[in-house]
C-alpha cells in the first residue's frame, strides 16, 4: 500500500493547508503510475498529483476539503 500525500507547495510554511481542488479518478479506480489523480491548491499556487505507484486507488479525502501539506489524500494499493 503506498500513501499519496498532498504536496509541500508552500516554501514559507512548511505544513500550511491547501485545498483539494478536483478529482480526476474515483474511489476503486485501477490507475496507471504517473497517471493524473488529482489538483490541489495552497494560496494562488495550484498543482497537479500524480499516482506514485500503479494499482487500486482509495480516496481519503472529498473535493473542496482542506488538507495539511504532507497529509495523505488517497492510498494505492
Amino acid at each position: 500500500m503506498t500513501d499519496v500525500l498532498f504536496p509541500p507547495l508552500s516554501k514559507e510554511e512548511p505544513g500550511a493547508e491547501g485545498v483539494l481542488s478536483t478529482w480526476f479518478v474515483r474511489d476503486g479506480d485501477t490507475v496507471g503510475a504517473d497517471q493524473l489523480l488529482a489538483e490541489v491548491q495552497v494560496d494562488k499556487v495550484a498543482a497537479e498529483v500524480p499516482a506514485p505507484v500503479g494499482g487500486v486507488v482509495h480516496l481519503l479525502c472529498a473535493e473542496g476539503a482542506t488538507i495539511r501539506q504532507g497529509a495523505p489524500i488517497a492510498r494505492i494499493d
